[in-house]
């Protein structure tokens, strides 16, 4: 089942709970495998990768006990094995490298196929995790089709400077970093609400960690590491995806957000569009008075833009919803994804349902908004986020849309049709032949 139905046209309105960050939980199950000690982990969301990471703990001896229907996982991984020659990190899994440095720490040895995927979205070299790995001690062979990492002592602590904001990167530096004896710092870490969450996991275990929410992070490892209860948060994606429905279909959602703290760029990019965005107790919810408008700047001669990099910027995920925003709204912007150099392709795919758009280089992208769309049958690359934004102007489009390949939706979102048919959306999930 990997096709979408849409039957747009409806304006959506309700209430949603948003399930947790599939870039907090992915990281934050690797990171189990340093403790032998039980842990409790509240909110687990019931996606493909979660899945296939526990299924890697049963394999390697872990006792799990995972509860879908409530989001509880127990773990323990006082009994886990690993043998380098029987078994693989899944290369289809891009955050399977994470569970490198844990495997390092407890065993000495990992074992990663040499292409290890995530959505398709460029170039997502392995390079810079094979310096960090490096710079921790650890030896780095090639065979023909995976990497052997291997770490003959305990790690070293030690500096390192980020050639760029990477969230795996930092991530696996700070693993490795906990197993290390010493203080180790970083320069240039990301700093994404899933990197903090992630570093309060390793605090609770025992982990000090200084500057979370910084680009310096300092790390003090060497440490026996505990157990305990961890409760995610609710994913700030879903909670502005749920609130771009809400605009576009010019309905009302209200999500779920216990940290609108995060938000004051999200809320003014969303502002650009003739979107408000109001929180309050602990809920959030988008307001629009009229057709949707591009707001035009104080400077007259330039276009509205919309940049995404690495937090504080507006996160690069979220750039193809507020694409589909503009596609909707009259008037023009533009918007610029200065990280991934794949990630516009899908451009073609919204002129399917009548949209003007026009792709500058991989990076820049101009909609020519306000144009009467129809009902189309599209195609999504493999990115969560460009298959949501696809069904979302589909969800504003009277009639009947199909998305095809729209099955990364649920690699981050578990519920998410379900989710939509709650708020008043007609979609359903249908196969491909």
């Amino acid at each position: 089942m990997s096709n979408l139905i849409v039957h747009g046209g409806l304006p959506l309105r309700g209430e949603i709970v948003p399930s947790a960050n599939k870039n907090a939980v992915l990281p934050i199950l690797c990171a189990t495998l340093l403790t032998d000690q039980p842990l409790r982990l509240i909110g687990v969301p019931e996606i493909t990768d979660v899945k296939k990471i526990l299924e890697i703990f049963r394999t390697l001896g872990s006792n799990v006990s995972m509860d879908f229907a409530t989001g509880i996982l127990d773990l323990h991984h006082h009994a886990t094995s690993f043998d380098p020659v029987a078994h693989r990190l899944p290369e289809e899994m891009r955050s399977s490298i994470m569970l490198v440095p844990p495997l390092l720490a407890r065993f000495g040895v990992a074992r990663l196929e040499n292409d290890v995927k995530g959505c398709t979205l460029g170039v997502r070299e392995i390079d810079p995790h094979v310096e960090v790995f490096e710079r921790f001690g650890a030896s780095i062979e090639r065979t023909t089709d995976s990497l052997i990492v291997r770490a003959s002592t305990q790690m070293a602590a030690n500096h390192h400077w980020l050639d760029y904001a990477s969230v795996t990167t930092t991530e696996n530096f700070v693993l490795c970093a906990a197993s290390a004896n010493g203080t180790s710092t970083l320069v240039n870490a990301a700093s994404e609400p899933h990197v903090q969450e992630f570093c309060r996991f390793l605090a609770m275990l025992g982990v000090p960690i200084d500057g979370i929410g910084t680009s310096r992070l300092s790390v003090e490892g060497g440490h026996k590491l505990g157990g305990g209860e961890f409760r995610f948060s609710e994913d700030f994606h879903e909670i502005a995806t749920f609130l771009a429905l809400g605009a576009i279909t010019g309905g009302d959602i209200k999500v779920k957000n216990s940290a609108p703290d995060q938000f004051p760029l999200i809320d003014r990019t969303f502002a650009k569009f003739g979107v408000q965005v109001e929180h309050r107790d602990g809920w959030s919810h988008a307001v629009r008075e009229g057709p949707l408008r591009v707001r035009r700047p104080f400077t007259q001669n330039i276009l509205t833009k919309v940049e995404a990099a690495p937090w504080p910027y507006l996160p690069v995920d979220l750039l193809p919803i507020f694409i589909a925003l503009g596609v909707k709204a009259e008037g023009s912007a533009m918007f610029w994804n200065k990280v991934y150099d794949g990630a516009m392709g899908w451009s073609v795919e919204l002129s399917k349902f009548g949209a003007h758009v026009f792709l500058s280089d991989p990076h820049r992208l101009i909609t020519f908004g306000g144009l009467q769309l129809s009902p189309a049958k599209v195609e999504s690359p493999y990115i969560i986020r460009v298959a949501i934004a696809l069904l979302m102007v589909a969800a504003s489009i009277e009639g009947r849309s199909e998305i095809t390949n729209a099955l990364p939706i649920r690699r981050a979102h578990p519920n998410f049709v379900e989710n939509l048919r709650s708020v008043g959306a007609r979609v359903e999930w249908t196969s491909s032949e």
